[in-house]
């Protein structure tokens, strides 16, 4: 039973860090734009590329 003494404090401390961490995050930002990263990925904003030229060198050796 002596464990307890340190495993309560233990875990009150651990939790303590983790709303910490959370606190945190919500202050800096973390959770403003859930969205825009998931449609950041889909949309397609850049366009073809219409040169004849390899963008890497590397990558004309290998065709």
């Amino acid at each position: 039973m002596e464990v307890l003494l340190y495993l309560v404090p233990l875990a009150i401390g651990l939790g303590a860090l983790g709303l910490a961490a959370f606190l945190w995050s919500l202050r800096n930002g973390q959770y403003d734009d859930l969205d825009g990263a998931a449609w950041r990925a889909i949309a397609d904003d850049e366009p073809a590329e219409t040169s004849s030229t390899p963008a890497h060198p590397a990558s004309a050796q290998h065709r």
